[in-house]
């Protein structure tokens, strides 16, 4: 299927099909395969007239804004996901959620300046221009009073994709620093530590991303006893640190985040009851 089907759709070139990449996608796979279905057949067929001009397709995909066509290819992504991407979404949506807090961080304390200009390296700004070096061609793309929406991908590598027709809103789609884990140590030692109230409080300062020195602050310890902490958290699977320059962002995972709730719902229940 992946083989056959999949890949003549969505092959390593400069061009595929923008309707396979529906902005309604932002509401769920469901709604993006609602969209593909929902896109009138002469864009498919232009856009995938395109495609045979940029590769070697097979005939079949000149067919494919046929609803039959379209019927198949949405079942075979439904199951592609369910099999190739859906085990590891807890992994991937922690990567985003660290690279969103780190964008946020950017945006609130120096402006869209050091927003667009911590998407080095893939991306550089030199105002008033963002540029993409390695972009498969070259071409400009006038805003025009129009905003871009930056859209950091888990399996976009190298360089970044935009849709190719200009009329579309504008969108970047980005590869962000897929950091490297560290393999968990002393597997449950971590989690006992964290009965300890320094241990705490840096875990619940990672709730909004918090830096090393951020994290000390607010247990009111010191950098290096704040990065001891840190360590045996993250070796723990409760936080994961990305380094980005010469900063050290550490942000909650879904086992932390988890942690934290139940430490939450379980003070309620033990509250006395106003009488």
């Amino acid at each position: 299927m992946v083989k056959k089907f999949l890949l003549p759709l969505f092959p390593r070139a400069s061009y595929f099909p923008d309707f396979l990449t529906p902005a309604e996608g932002i509401g769920g796979l469901e709604a993006g395969l609602d969209a593909i279905l929902a896109t009138p057949a002469q864009q498919v067929k232009q856009e995938a007239g395109k495609l045979a001009g940029t590769i070697r397709s097979p005939r079949w995909v000149a067919r494919i804004d046929e609803r039959d066509m379209r019927d198949r290819l949405v079942e075979a992504l439904r199951d592609y996901h369910r099999t190739v991407i859906a085990p590891h979404d807890h992994h991937i949506g922690e990567c985003l959620r660290a690279e969103r807090t780190r964008h946020a961080r950017s945006l609130l304390d120096f402006g869209t300046e050091g927003l667009l200009g911590s998407l080095a390296p893939t991306l550089r700004w030199r105002h008033p221009v963002l540029e993409i070096e390695s972009y498969p061609e070259n071409r400009d793309v006038r805003l025009n009073g129009r905003g871009v929406l930056l859209i950091p991908s888990y399996f976009c590598w190298h360089s970044p994709i935009t849709l190719a027709d200009p009329d579309l809103p504008p969108v970047i789609i980005y590869p962000f620093q897929h950091a490297a884990r560290p393999e968990p140590q002393h597997e449950g030692r971590p989690l006992r530590a964290l009965l300890g109230p320094t241990r705490a409080e840096i875990l619940l300062a990672t709730v909004t991303g918090a830096t090393t020195t951020e994290a000390a602050l607010r247990a009111g310890v010191s950098v290096g006893t704040a990065s001891h902490h840190t360590n045996a958290l993250r070796n723990g699977g409760l936080i994961n640190s990305d380094r980005y320059a010469n900063t050290v962002l550490h942000t909650l995972t879904s086992l932390g985040a988890a942690l934290l709730h139940g430490a939450q719902a379980g003070a309620s229940r033990s509250s006395p009851t106003p009488g």
